[in-house]
């Protein structure tokens, strides 16, 4: 059963990367009003993910290990720089990967 909560808190994860990714390609258009900037389907659907993410991640880290939350919620700092690869087309610097490693590097000294 646990293994079920598990996956649940990494689709939380992977929800909450997604609206971040629509929050941003709605951020990078121009409106006409400032109604429309907030009121669009970006906006309202990015939003709509983090909150359903919310509930995922509520209803996974009930049942789960104080010692498990850390390895699923670095799964975004992963998964945000991937996506905006794959949605933007951004590219992933020395710097940025660098900075994966470290968090991916402090994961696995805290659970050796």
């Amino acid at each position: 059963m646990k293994l079920y909560y598990f996956f649940l808190a990494v689709c939380s994860v992977c929800i909450a990367s997604f609206s971040q990714v629509l929050l941003k390609k709605g951020a990078g258009r121009t409106y006409t009003s400032k109604l429309r900037e907030y009121l669009n389907g970006y906006v309202i659907g990015g939003y709509g993910m983090l909150f359903v993410s919310m509930i995922l991640t509520i209803l996974a880290y009930r049942h789960l290990s104080y010692l498990s939350v850390p390895v699923v919620e670095a799964l975004g700092y992963v998964l945000v720089p991937l996506l905006g690869v794959l949605v933007f087309g951004e590219r992933i610097t020395i710097r940025k990967t660098a900075g994966i490693l470290f968090i991916l590097a402090g994961i696995m000294l805290y659970y050796s």
